[in-house]
Protein backbone atom coordinates (compact mmCIF):
# COMPACT_ATOMS: atom_id res chain seq x y z
CA UNK A 1 0.00 0.00 0.00
CA UNK A 2 1.46 3.30 -0.95
CA UNK A 3 1.86 5.85 1.75
CA UNK A 4 -0.30 8.74 1.81
CA UNK A 5 0.17 12.07 3.46
CA UNK A 6 -0.13 12.16 7.07
CA UNK A 7 -2.81 14.07 9.24
CA UNK A 8 -2.17 17.18 10.02
CA UNK A 9 -3.40 19.30 12.60
CA UNK A 10 -5.35 21.47 10.58
CA UNK A 11 -6.76 18.28 8.12
CA UNK A 12 -8.26 16.36 11.55
CA UNK A 13 -9.57 19.21 12.86
CA UNK A 14 -11.26 19.81 9.73
CA UNK A 15 -11.78 16.12 9.53
CA UNK A 16 -13.45 16.06 13.00
CA UNK A 17 -15.71 19.11 13.01
CA UNK A 18 -18.64 17.43 11.94
CA UNK A 19 -18.01 14.65 14.69
CA UNK A 20 -20.56 15.71 16.95
CA UNK A 21 -22.02 12.21 18.52
CA UNK A 22 -20.77 10.50 21.88
CA UNK A 23 -21.14 8.23 23.88
CA UNK A 24 -24.06 9.40 25.00
CA UNK A 25 -25.61 8.83 21.04
CA UNK A 26 -24.51 5.42 21.32
CA UNK A 27 -26.10 5.09 24.84
CA UNK A 28 -29.65 6.77 23.20
CA UNK A 29 -29.10 4.18 20.34
CA UNK A 30 -29.77 0.97 22.57
CA UNK A 31 -32.88 2.48 23.46
CA UNK A 32 -33.50 1.23 19.59
CA UNK A 33 -33.57 -2.21 18.37
CA UNK A 34 -30.57 -3.42 17.26
CA UNK A 35 -28.60 -6.73 17.92
CA UNK A 36 -25.44 -8.64 17.09
CA UNK A 37 -24.57 -11.76 14.89
CA UNK A 38 -27.47 -14.19 14.52
CA UNK A 39 -30.27 -11.67 14.70
CA UNK A 40 -32.70 -10.03 12.13
CA UNK A 41 -31.45 -6.49 13.54
CA UNK A 42 -27.57 -8.03 13.72
CA UNK A 43 -24.84 -5.73 12.10
CA UNK A 44 -25.67 -6.55 8.09
CA UNK A 45 -29.15 -4.89 8.71
CA UNK A 46 -28.17 -1.76 11.00
CA UNK A 47 -28.81 0.87 8.24
CA UNK A 48 -31.89 0.16 7.74
CA UNK A 49 -33.66 -0.23 11.32
CA UNK A 50 -33.05 3.72 11.83
CA UNK A 51 -32.46 6.52 9.45
CA UNK A 52 -30.21 7.28 12.19
CA UNK A 53 -28.30 3.82 11.58
CA UNK A 54 -27.51 5.29 7.91
CA UNK A 55 -23.86 5.68 8.24
CA UNK A 56 -23.54 1.82 9.65
CA UNK A 57 -24.74 1.15 5.32
CA UNK A 58 -23.68 3.89 3.25
CA UNK A 59 -20.53 5.32 5.59
CA UNK A 60 -17.21 5.41 3.98
CA UNK A 61 -15.01 4.89 6.71
CA UNK A 62 -16.37 2.68 9.15
CA UNK A 63 -15.02 1.20 11.98
CA UNK A 64 -13.32 -2.10 13.50
CA UNK A 65 -10.78 -3.01 10.65
CA UNK A 66 -8.28 -5.58 9.98
CA UNK A 67 -5.21 -4.61 10.65
CA UNK A 68 -2.37 -5.54 8.51
CA UNK A 69 1.00 -5.42 9.75
CA UNK A 70 2.48 -5.29 6.58
CA UNK A 71 0.84 -2.47 5.56
CA UNK A 72 0.54 -0.07 8.22
CA UNK A 73 2.51 2.98 7.19
CA UNK A 74 5.43 4.33 9.06
CA UNK A 75 4.56 7.96 9.86
CA UNK A 76 7.82 9.99 12.04
CA UNK A 77 5.48 13.08 12.88
CA UNK A 78 3.42 10.45 15.36
CA UNK A 79 4.20 11.25 18.84
CA UNK A 80 4.01 8.67 21.53
CA UNK A 81 0.21 8.21 22.69
CA UNK A 82 0.00 10.51 25.92
CA UNK A 83 -2.74 9.66 28.33
CA UNK A 84 -2.96 11.79 31.59
CA UNK A 85 -5.32 9.80 33.34
CA UNK A 86 -6.08 9.83 36.96
CA UNK A 87 -8.07 9.24 39.70
CA UNK A 88 -11.79 9.75 39.46
CA UNK A 89 -15.70 9.22 40.68
CA UNK A 90 -16.94 6.30 38.23
CA UNK A 91 -20.23 4.74 37.76
CA UNK A 92 -20.85 0.97 36.38
CA UNK A 93 -23.40 1.04 33.23
CA UNK A 94 -25.64 -1.17 31.92
CA UNK A 95 -26.01 0.20 28.26
CA UNK A 96 -27.91 -3.26 27.02
CA UNK A 97 -25.40 -4.03 24.14
CA UNK A 98 -21.98 -3.56 26.59
CA UNK A 99 -21.32 -2.62 30.05
CA UNK A 100 -19.71 0.85 30.13
CA UNK A 101 -17.47 2.70 33.01
CA UNK A 102 -18.75 6.43 32.99
CA UNK A 103 -17.13 9.32 34.81
CA UNK A 104 -18.19 12.60 36.33
CA UNK A 105 -15.63 15.46 36.50
CA UNK A 106 -12.66 15.22 34.33
CA UNK A 107 -10.86 11.40 34.95
CA UNK A 108 -8.04 12.76 32.74
CA UNK A 109 -6.99 13.42 28.94
CA UNK A 110 -5.43 11.93 25.61
CA UNK A 111 -3.53 13.93 23.59
CA UNK A 112 -3.60 13.81 20.18
CA UNK A 113 -1.53 16.43 18.00
CA UNK A 114 -1.23 18.54 20.54
CA UNK A 115 -5.22 18.84 21.87
CA UNK A 116 -6.72 17.53 24.56
CA UNK A 117 -9.52 15.16 24.29
CA UNK A 118 -11.48 14.18 27.86
CA UNK A 119 -11.92 10.83 29.02
CA UNK A 120 -15.62 10.40 29.32
CA UNK A 121 -16.40 6.47 29.16
CA UNK A 122 -15.08 2.71 28.66
CA UNK A 123 -16.86 -0.08 27.46
CA UNK A 124 -15.90 -3.36 26.72
CA UNK A 125 -16.62 -5.84 23.38
CA UNK A 126 -16.27 -9.66 23.13
CA UNK A 127 -14.79 -11.13 21.46
CA UNK A 128 -12.45 -7.98 19.63
CA UNK A 129 -14.06 -5.95 17.17
CA UNK A 130 -10.07 -4.49 15.90
CA UNK A 131 -8.60 -7.47 14.20
CA UNK A 132 -4.51 -7.85 13.22
CA UNK A 133 -3.55 -9.98 10.67
CA UNK A 134 -6.83 -11.51 10.66
CA UNK A 135 -6.65 -12.75 14.51
CA UNK A 136 -9.42 -11.50 16.58
CA UNK A 137 -8.98 -11.67 20.43
CA UNK A 138 -10.80 -12.71 23.54
CA UNK A 139 -11.90 -8.73 24.08
CA UNK A 140 -11.48 -5.42 23.27
CA UNK A 141 -11.17 -1.96 25.45
CA UNK A 142 -12.69 1.09 24.01
CA UNK A 143 -11.09 4.27 25.81
CA UNK A 144 -13.65 7.08 24.63
CA UNK A 145 -12.35 10.43 24.64
CA UNK A 146 -14.44 13.78 23.18
CA UNK A 147 -13.42 17.58 23.23
CA UNK A 148 -15.48 20.58 23.53
CA UNK A 149 -16.18 21.20 20.02
CA UNK A 150 -17.25 17.21 19.61
CA UNK A 151 -14.51 15.81 18.13
CA UNK A 152 -13.96 11.82 19.15
CA UNK A 153 -10.65 10.18 19.50
CA UNK A 154 -11.03 6.20 21.38
CA UNK A 155 -7.85 4.45 22.24
CA UNK A 156 -8.64 0.58 21.66
CA UNK A 157 -7.11 -2.03 23.90
CA UNK A 158 -6.94 -5.96 22.67
CA UNK A 159 -6.88 -8.95 25.28
CA UNK A 160 -5.89 -12.39 24.94
CA UNK A 161 -7.06 -14.96 27.22
CA UNK A 162 -4.05 -15.63 30.11
CA UNK A 163 -3.81 -13.79 33.40
CA UNK A 164 -6.28 -11.58 35.30
CA UNK A 165 -6.31 -8.06 34.29
CA UNK A 166 -5.37 -5.63 37.69
CA UNK A 167 -7.95 -2.85 36.28
CA UNK A 168 -10.70 -4.98 35.66
CA UNK A 169 -9.80 -7.30 39.35
CA UNK A 170 -10.81 -3.73 40.95
CA UNK A 171 -14.31 -3.51 39.16
CA UNK A 172 -14.66 -7.24 39.45
CA UNK A 173 -17.15 -7.32 42.39
CA UNK A 174 -19.22 -4.61 40.98
CA UNK A 175 -20.08 -6.36 37.69
CA UNK A 176 -20.57 -9.29 39.96
CA UNK A 177 -23.42 -6.43 41.55
CA UNK A 178 -24.80 -5.17 38.16
CA UNK A 179 -25.19 -8.73 36.97
CA UNK A 180 -26.79 -9.89 39.76
CA UNK A 181 -29.56 -6.47 39.35
CA UNK A 182 -30.18 -7.72 36.14
CA UNK A 183 -31.20 -10.78 37.35
CA UNK A 184 -33.11 -9.23 39.56
CA UNK A 185 -35.02 -7.29 36.65
CA UNK A 186 -33.58 -4.49 37.22
CA UNK A 187 -32.33 -4.13 33.03
CA UNK A 188 -30.78 -0.49 33.49
CA UNK A 189 -29.26 -0.87 36.72
CA UNK A 190 -26.45 1.33 37.76
CA UNK A 191 -23.29 0.60 40.20
CA UNK A 192 -21.37 3.61 42.10
CA UNK A 193 -17.94 1.75 41.70
CA UNK A 194 -16.61 5.01 43.74
CA UNK A 195 -12.67 6.75 43.05
CA UNK A 196 -11.14 4.74 40.60
CA UNK A 197 -7.19 4.70 40.04
CA UNK A 198 -7.23 4.65 35.91
CA UNK A 199 -3.65 4.63 36.08
CA UNK A 200 -3.51 1.75 35.79
CA UNK A 201 -4.57 1.81 32.20
CA UNK A 202 -1.80 4.49 31.53
CA UNK A 203 1.10 2.03 30.87
CA UNK A 204 3.63 3.38 28.48
CA UNK A 205 2.94 2.75 25.13
CA UNK A 206 5.30 2.23 22.24
CA UNK A 207 3.90 0.92 19.95
CA UNK A 208 -0.01 1.73 18.31
CA UNK A 209 -1.87 1.95 14.83
CA UNK A 210 -3.88 5.06 13.81
CA UNK A 211 -6.85 5.72 11.56
CA UNK A 212 -9.85 7.31 11.14
CA UNK A 213 -13.17 5.59 11.29
CA UNK A 214 -16.47 5.57 12.88
CA UNK A 215 -18.25 4.45 15.86
CA UNK A 216 -18.24 0.69 15.94
CA UNK A 217 -22.31 0.78 17.07
CA UNK A 218 -25.18 2.72 15.92
CA UNK A 219 -25.37 5.35 14.48
CA UNK A 220 -21.65 4.08 13.43
CA UNK A 221 -20.63 8.06 13.00
CA UNK A 222 -17.91 8.54 11.30
CA UNK A 223 -14.80 10.68 11.64
CA UNK A 224 -13.55 9.57 15.12
CA UNK A 225 -9.59 8.98 15.29
CA UNK A 226 -8.66 5.10 16.44
CA UNK A 227 -5.66 4.22 18.27
CA UNK A 228 -5.17 0.69 18.25
CA UNK A 229 -2.31 -0.46 20.99
CA UNK A 230 0.16 -2.44 19.66
CA UNK A 231 0.86 -4.45 22.81
CA UNK A 232 -1.63 -7.15 23.79
CA UNK A 233 -2.92 -7.52 27.04
CA UNK A 234 -4.74 -10.83 28.98
CA UNK A 235 -7.81 -11.15 30.33
CA UNK A 236 -8.53 -14.35 32.60
CA UNK A 237 -12.20 -16.60 31.09
CA UNK A 238 -13.90 -15.15 34.67
CA UNK A 239 -12.91 -11.97 33.81
CA UNK A 240 -14.58 -12.01 30.72
CA UNK A 241 -17.48 -14.28 31.50
CA UNK A 242 -18.02 -11.12 34.11
CA UNK A 243 -18.07 -8.57 31.58
CA UNK A 244 -20.72 -11.04 29.89
CA UNK A 245 -23.23 -11.84 32.67
CA UNK A 246 -25.14 -8.47 32.83
CA UNK A 247 -25.96 -8.17 29.19
CA UNK A 248 -28.60 -10.31 27.03
CA UNK A 249 -28.14 -13.75 25.53
CA UNK A 250 -28.30 -11.43 21.98
CA UNK A 251 -25.47 -8.91 23.09
CA UNK A 252 -23.05 -11.65 25.27
CA UNK A 253 -21.07 -11.73 21.78
CA UNK A 254 -21.00 -7.90 21.07
CA UNK A 255 -18.50 -7.44 17.99
CA UNK A 256 -19.43 -5.36 14.60
CA UNK A 257 -17.54 -7.70 11.71
CA UNK A 258 -14.39 -6.01 10.27
CA UNK A 259 -15.06 -3.09 7.80
CA UNK A 260 -13.36 -2.01 3.89
CA UNK A 261 -10.87 0.55 4.59
CA UNK A 262 -12.01 2.00 0.92
CA UNK A 263 -8.63 2.82 0.70
CA UNK A 264 -7.55 4.39 4.02
CA UNK A 265 -4.00 4.24 5.36
CA UNK A 266 -3.79 2.78 8.66
CA UNK A 267 -0.97 4.93 9.93
CA UNK A 268 1.92 2.83 12.91
CA UNK A 269 4.14 4.69 15.46
CA UNK A 270 6.79 2.46 16.69
CA UNK A 271 9.34 3.50 19.25
CA UNK A 272 11.89 0.83 18.58
CA UNK A 273 11.87 1.26 14.53
CA UNK A 274 13.77 4.65 12.85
Amino acid sequence: MAPQPSYSFIAIALLLAVASASATDQTQASALEFSYAGSNNGPANWGSLNLKFSACTSGETQSPVNIIKKEAVKNKKLTPLTRDYKRANATLVNNGFNIALSYEGNPGVLIVDHQNYTLKEMHWHSPSEHQIDGIQYAAELHLVHKKDSGSVAVVSILYELGDADPFINKIKDKLDALAKEVCAGNEEARIPVGVLDNKLLRKNTRKYYRYVGSFTSPPCTENVIWNILGKVRTISKEQLEALRAPLGDDYKQNSRPVQSLKGRTIELYNEFTD
